[in-house]
C-alpha cells in the first residue's frame, strides 16, 4: 500500500496571477500532495503552462472577486479530505512536509494547523519586523474555508476547533525587488480602500499620519525590526508608506469632486 493511501488525502490550493518567478519552486515543493489545484485571475505571463506542466489542475476565473472568495473557488474545486492553502511564493520546506505528513497520518478532523512563515525581502530571511509570523493554513476540507475578505483574507475558525502549531517553516518569497513591492502595496491599498468605501466607511490625512507613524514604530521598535539590519528598517519605511497610502486613498474618494 503507498503511503497515500495509508494517510488522509490531501490537496494544494493555489490562486495565481503572472506568478512565473516563484511558482516553478512551489509545484516541486508540493511534489507529495495528492492533487495541486490552481484558479488563475488572467495570467499573461507563463503561470498557467508551469502549473500544467508540473500537473496541476488548472482554473480560469479572470473576474476578479478578491482573495477570499478567490480562494474560496479553489477550495471548490479540491477533492481531498484535507486542505493545504499555500501562495504561488510560498515553498514548503523538508521539515513542514513531515509535520503535515504527520498530521495526515493521524488526522484531527476539527483541528486547524499553523504554519510558521518566514519571507525574504531584499536579501534575507526576516526574522522579527512581524514578518516571521503564523498562519492557518492547513484544514479539513469540509470543516472550515475562507472569509469573503477582498485583501488579508483569513481561514474561519469554527465554534470549538483546536489549534496546532506544525514544526517547520515555510519560505515566502514575496517581494523580488522595490518595483514588485510597490506595485503589490498599491494592490493591496486599493483593495483594501475598496472593502471600507463599499462599507461608508471615511478616511483623513490625520487618520493616514497617525496610523503611519504606528506602524513603522510597532514594526521597528515593538516587533524588533531593528535586529533585521537595514532590510529591517526599509520594510518598516515601506509598510508606513503603504499605511498611509491606503488612507490617503479613501479619504481622496471622498473629497475628489471629480468622483462625486
Amino acid at each position: 500500500m503507498s503511503q497515500a493511501q495509508q494517510r488522509a488525502s490531501i490537496s494544494a490550493i493555489i490562486i495565481t496571477k503572472n506568478e512565473e518567478q516563484i511558482l516553478p519552486e512551489c509545484l516541486a515543493s508540493l511534489d507529495w500532495v495528492d492533487e495541486i489545484i490552481v484558479v488563475d485571475s488572467g495570467s499573461t505571463d507563463n503561470t498557467v503552462n508551469i502549473a500544467q506542466t508540473a500537473g496541476a489542475k488548472v482554473y480560469i476565473n479572470a473576474e476578479w472577486p478578491g482573495f477570499g472568495k478567490q480562494k474560496q473557488l479553489a477550495q471548490r474545486y479540491a477533492t481531498k479530505d484535507w486542505i493545504l492553502a499555500i501562495d504561488a511564493d510560498e515553498v514548503i520546506t523538508e521539515p513542514l512536509k513531515q509535520s503535515i505528513l504527520d498530521v495526515l497520518a493521524n488526522p484531527s478532523e476539527k483541528t486547524l494547523f499553523i504554519l510558521r512563515r518566514t519571507t525574504w525581502v531584499f536579501g534575507r530571511f526576516l526574522k522579527h519586523s512581524g514578518w516571521y509570523d503564523k498562519i492557518i493554513r492547513v484544514y479539513p476540507r469540509e470543516f472550515t474555508g475562507y472569509n469573503d475578505a477582498l485583501v488579508h483574507e483569513k481561514i474561519i475558525e469554527p465554534q470549538g476547533c483546536k489549534k496546532q502549531t506544525l514544526d517547520g517553516d515555510m519560505l515566502h518569497y514575496s517581494y523580488r525587488d522595490l518595483h514588485q513591492y510597490l506595485v503589490k502595496s498599491a494592490f493591496y491599498a486599493k483593495s483594501w480602500a475598496d472593502g471600507r468605501q463599499a462599507r461608508g466607511k471615511k478616511s483623513s490625512i490625520g487618520q493616514g499620519i497617525t496610523h503611519a507613524i504606528g506602524c513603522f514604530l510597532k514594526m521597528y521598535l515593538l516587533k524588533r525590526g531593528f535586529l533585521d539590519g537595514k532590510q529591517g528598517f526599509l520594510i518598516a519605511v515601506l509598510s508606513a508608506h503603504s499605511t498611509f497610502v491606503k488612507y490617503a486613498d479613501l479619504w481622496i474618494r471622498d473629497n475628489d469632486s471629480r468622483a462625486n
